[in-house]
C-alpha cells in the first residue's frame, strides 16, 4: 500500500533565485561575510577586483534570494545577513519532497508481486 504525504510547499520562483544567487562565488563568500559581521558595500567592494557598481549588483541579486539586506546609514549601504534561516527551511522542504518521492518509489516498488519485473 502506498501512502501520499502531501508534499511541502515549495515556491518555485524562491527556489530560482535561492539557487540562482548561490551559484556565484563572489555571491557567496558576500554571504559569508554577512554571516561574519555587517560590512558597507564599498568595504565589500575592496575585497574584490571589481567595481562597486559591480559588487551592488551581486548585493542585489542577494537581497533578491533574500538572504541579506542593505541598510542606509549616512552615506553607506550597510549589508547584512537578512534570512539565512529562510534559506535553510526552504532547502529542508526540498529535502522533504525529494525523501518522500524516494519512500513512494521504495513502497511502489515493495509492492510489486515478484517476478513483475519487465
Amino acid at each position: 500500500m502506498v501512502v501520499d504525504t502531501p508534499a511541502p510547499e515549495i515556491d518555485d520562483d524562491d527556489v530560482d533565485r535561492l539557487f540562482h544567487a548561490l551559484a556565484d562565488a563572489t555571491r557567496r563568500d558576500i554571504v559569508v561575510a554577512a554571516m561574519e559581521g555587517e560590512h558597507s558595500v564599498s568595504a565589500l567592494a575592496r575585497r574584490y577586483p571589481m567595481s562597486v557598481a559591480a559588487v551592488q549588483k551581486h548585493v542585489a541579486v542577494l537581497e533578491r534570494a533574500h538572504l541579506v539586506t542593505k541598510e542606509r546609514r549616512g552615506r553607506e549601504q550597510i549589508v547584512r545577513i537578512d534570512a539565512i534561516r529562510q534559506a535553510s527551511r526552504l532547502l529542508d522542504a526540498i529535502e522533504d519532497l525529494w525523501r518522500g518521492r524516494i519512500a513512494r518509489i521504495g513502497a511502489l516498488l515493495a509492492d510489486e508481486p515478484e517476478g513483475a519485473h519487465p
